[in-house]
């Protein structure tokens, strides 16, 4: 899931990972589930940490891997670079129905940076204990690429065909925007994807519990991305004279407005969707326009309730400040930056109240745009992902939701490709699974993993 470091020279920190090629661990002729969590171990044990600046140590290592994984088993990946060491990998799977319109499943190679002080095991040492795998990328996203890669394998081995054909893509760079993965391939290589309308990716399909019972959410939507820079010019000068047009002063009040703004209550068809399944299972009352009552809703859905606490309304996070170089001397100019998150539908409105709140005496200029995407949460492929999903788990509930973060969904949202998150975990129910995402300590349980390919290959086997 797409992040953006403010500082990206001050997380990296050494790592015992290397860069080298790695002597896989993963056994010849097994089960997909059987090889599955050695596939996660040593993906997690390549360092593919994205600092943003395009001075890491790239997706390379990782793809080549993977494109070893992939031609062991008689497949033939493309294995590409946007720019050195950023790599990319792709192979086109054949359905048994070549006329029906094809199928994107894509993972990202790349994970944010990890401060290894931080954490209770080495962030790139795929270590393991209590059933649980640790890492950075257990969760975001290496896990659903070894679900995605034991799958794959085991149906080349068994000569099996996916119902329609699939696209298997592993991207770089989708932790910074993807402009070195996705949008890249996306741009320079669309034939790649010829033939595709829909897509799967990560940050969906995982359960929760709900009102004594296991539901799994669905990603059908996510968030648009408006990173912008605030910047403020007035008049330099002396610190002991009167300044009026003091660029501190008006950007600080800027900032404030920004980051104080009570963004009111708006409820996309996704969310609406999600909440009125969370009523049912809560015996709690949907009401659009009770907003306690739909923050009890939301609470309702324990950890998950991070991601989707965040997709009821717009959201706007002031996050650095630069202004001035002594304390005694005011600066002409002083900036600042702002995460914002837009609805899907409303990102005229929410740009036009940005500017508002922003004022005559700050200019906004764009760091960084996305799109925001919303799916339809019916549809033959929504009915394969939910039948998949309680085949495997009977009794559960499917349920859609939105995420606030991004997704690599949204550059094939350029060809038109529909996008879904939908990585398959049945987890713990005491895992805050939403807290691992960028987080300390990141881990995945190997039961989840398993678990997984199961619901995947019935998937692909149907969908």
């Amino acid at each position: 899931m797409a992040a953006v470091s403010s500082d990206p020279s001050s997380a990296r920190t050494p790592s015992s990972a290397s860069s080298a090629p790695i002597e896989s661990t993963v056994g010849a002729g097994t089960t997909a589930a059987d090889e599955v969590v050695d596939i996660c171990r040593d993906l997690i044990r390549i360092d593919t940490s994205n600092y943003g600046d395009n001075e890491g140590p790239g997706e390379r290592t990782a793809a080549e891997h993977v494109a070893t994984l992939l031609s062991d088993v008689g497949l033939e990946p493309e294995l590409f670079e946007s720019a050195p060491g950023r790599a990319n990998v792709v192979v086109r799977l054949p359905g048994e129905d070549r006329d029906r319109p094809a199928l994107v499943l894509h993972g990202h190679l790349d994970v944010v940076p990890a401060q290894a002080a931080d954490w209770t095991v080495d962030p790139f040492a795929g270590h393991q204990d209590d059933e649980l795998l640790w890492g950075r990328g257990a969760v975001d996203m290496k896990d659903m690429d070894a679900m995605i890669l034991s799958v794959v394998r085991q149906m080349a081995r068994e000569g099996r065909r996916p119902a329609r054909d699939v696209v298997v893509a592993m991207f770089a760079d989708e932790e910074a925007g993807g402009t070195y993965g996705a949008r890249w391939a996306v741009d320079h290589r669309p034939e790649l994807f010829e033939g595709a309308t829909e897509a799967i990716s990560e940050v969906g399909g995982f359960s929760v519990e709900v009102g004594g019972r296991r539901a799994y959410l669905l990603q059908t939507a996510e968030k648009g991305l408006s990173w912008l820079r605030l910047v403020a010019d007035g008049r330099a000068g002396h610190g002991s004279q009167v300044t009026p047009d003091n660029a501190v002063t008006n950007l600080a009040e800027a900032v404030a407005r920004i980051g104080r703004h009570a963004w009111p209550l708006q409820l996309t068809p996704t969310v609406r969707a999600l909440l009125e399944g969370v009523a049912d299972l809560t015996g709690v009352t949907f009401d659009a326009e009770d907003p306690h009552g739909v923050e009890q809703l939301v609470a309702a859905l324990g950890p998950a309730s991070r991601f989707v606490g965040a997709t009821l309304r717009h959201t706007t996070n002031p996050t650095q400040l630069t202004a001035g170089y002594k304390a005694n001397v005011v600066p002409g100019r002083a900036e600042a930056a702002v995460d914002g998150r837009f609805l899907p539908g409303d990102e005229e409105g929410f740009r036009a109240q940005v500017a508002a709140l922003a004022g005559p005496d700050v200019r906004i200029e764009h760091l960084h745009h996305d799109v925001a995407l919303e799916a339809p949460t019916t549809g033959d492929l929504v009915d394969a992902m939910s039948d998949a999903l309680q085949a495997e788990d009977p009794g559960a509930v499917v349920l859609p939701y939105m995420l606030s973060g991004g997704t690599d969904n949204k550059s094939l949202a350029r060809l038109g490709i529909t996008g879904y998150g939908f990585a398959p975990l049945r987890l713990p129910a005491d895992l805050d699974f939403a807290g691992m995402f960028h987080g300390v300590d990141e881990r995945v349980s190997t039961d989840a993993l398993r678990f997984g390919t199961r619901v995947l290959d019935r998937l692909l086997a149907t969908c």
